[in-house]
């Protein structure tokens, strides 16, 4: 069977206008809830830590993706790792807004353990999503994740997971959030002026510290 973006248009069109409603995605938004419904998290088990940071980020941002470069290995390794913070990761789908939604529902369907590696894996390869052929990105990470490519396409096209992507989008937007990556640590925004990729390590190790301090 042949895989068609066409096939998740009239779903994933409602997340696309919901966003082109707000200003362009860059890396602004505000606070929000410490749980929502499909939130995936790593480190510290829920109320085990005075922290939570929450990122609220896309496959498909550029930006996220040089965050995640440049910044997450670190972030990971004295804050992650150490369990001293619960890192809560959102979706928030950016344009192209079909191939986000494929890429989060296949790191998805492939489990709770593999959500993350496929979601860096996607963001590593940035350039094949925005590429004339995403498809074939999609389809080899999701199969290094052990999805068949059946699997994939019936993953993608359920219209009950594209039902769930577009709510996280509308809860995001709901909590003010309006681009992506956005940090919140606490609830409140940290912000690193004039960055392109998103709070640095130096701010949210500020923020994160002042509240582990109190």
């Amino acid at each position: 069977m042949k895989f068609r973006y066409a096939d998740m248009s009239r779903r994933a069109a409602l997340s696309a206008a919901a966003l082109a409603a707000m200003a362009t995605l860059t890396g602004c938004g505000g606070a929000a809830p410490a749980v929502a419904t499909g939130d995936m998290a790593l480190g510290a088990a829920e109320g085990a830590s005075k922290v939570t940071v929450i990122e609220y980020a896309s496959v498909t941002c550029p930006h996220c993706a040089e965050w995640q470069k440049e910044t997450w290995p670190a972030f990971k390794a004295r804050y992650v790792d150490t369990n001293k913070v619960r890192y809560v990761f959102r979706e928030l789908r950016t344009g192209p807004v079909p191939v986000a939604a494929a890429g989060f529902t296949i790191a998805r369907c492939a489990g709770s353990d593999k959500y993350f590696d496929v979601v860096h894996k996607l963001m590593a390869d940035i350039e094949g999503l925005h590429s004339a052929d995403p498809r074939s990105t999609l389809f080899r990470i999701g199969n290094e994740a052990g999805l068949s490519n059946s699997q994939i396409e019936a993953c993608i096209k359920d219209p009950e997971n594209l039902k769930a992507s577009d709510e996280r989008d509308r809860a995001a937007i709901a909590a003010g959030i309006t681009g992506t990556p956005t940090f919140l640590v606490n609830g409140v925004q940290v912000l690193t002026p004039g960055s392109s990729s998103g709070a640095s390590l130096a701010d949210l190790s500020t923020a994160i510290d002042a509240e582990l301090a109190k």
